[in-house]
């Protein structure tokens, strides 16, 4: 009983964040048509790229216009410059002593209104990339997965990899305890994680040895695990390890999350003594 109290608080928190997240329709719309922009600006490098030496590309065109949509679609999900500059401010000017006497637990209540604050600007914008790139001539749009088994691995493997970025953002949140400016934790995160991820270039492209050492990191468990199965670039038993190293790292992160909470909040200092 006690579970499902403590369950409600926290889908309660994820609505109104969600609700609030939904009044921001300009903002994106917006999006929408820079994130067409940009995505057809990519598409015109790699075929720039690939008109001239199309035995270099370690993926299919197909493939990688299909990731280069589901990345501009699921944007808000998954990049690591995305914070909520609420929480920062409470850290920093002493408001977070208002969210320490709400009778929740603090890292969950965070957690909770991340995902709503990057679902809710997702889905507005999702929608319609998805919908109008569905209609691209081939290979410029976006395609389905071969079979429902490939689309089932995909669904499990996006979870898990927005639970990964979560989860590293909420060490990014605590490192404000920690710290007088989160700035430069933040910039030095989201600068790593972009590329480290495939958000700049998918990681078939860098050189082997260097690719391998990055697949094991969390920021690989982000979004290009997930774009990478959709596409059918990661098929079969690598499929299934990458699936396994995210749900590792959700696991890993959330432990290392919680324990640098708990370390924060018995010495944090609020303003006014």
């Amino acid at each position: 009983m006690n579970l499902l109290t403590a369950s409600k608080k926290y889908i309660s928190f994820f609505r109104i964040r969600f609700s609030a997240g939904l009044q921001y329709r300009a903002a994106a719309l917006a999006g929408v048509v820079t994130q067409f922009v940009w995505g057809l600006m990519e598409i015109r490098m790699f075929e720039a790229f690939y008109r001239s030496n199309p035995g270099a590309f370690p993926m299919g065109r197909q493939a990688l216009y299909s990731y280069v949509w589901l990345q501009q679609a699921l944007l808000s999900m998954f990049m690591m410059w995305i914070f909520d500059n609420s929480i920062f401010e409470q850290i920093s000017n002493g408001g977070v002593a208002v969210e320490l006497c709400r009778p929740c637990d603090i890292y969950s209540m965070w957690f909770a209104k991340n995902c709503s604050m990057r679902l809710s600007a997702s889905l507005m914008r999702c929608i319609p990339i998805f919908v109008v790139t569905a209609f691209f001539p081939a290979p410029f749009g976006i395609v389905l997965p071969s079979n429902v088994g490939t689309f089932l691995l995909f669904l499990l493997s996006l979870i898990l990899g927005f639970m990964v970025v979560i989860s590293m953002a909420m060490l990014v949140y605590i490192s404000a305890f920690f710290t007088i400016s989160p700035m430069g934790v933040r910039m030095v995160i989201a600068t790593v994680a972009e590329f480290c991820s495939g958000a700049i270039v998918p990681l078939p492209f860098l050189p082997d040895g260097f690719r391998q050492a990055i697949s094991f990191l969390p920021f690989a468990s982000m979004q290009s695990t997930p774009f990478l199965i959709w596409g059918g670039t990661l098929v079969g038993s690598d499929a299934y390890f990458a699936i396994g190293l995210q749900l590792f790292w959700v696991l890993a992160l959330i432990f290392i999350g919680k324990l640098l909470m708990r370390s924060a909040l018995k010495k944090v200092v609020l303003q006014g003594g």
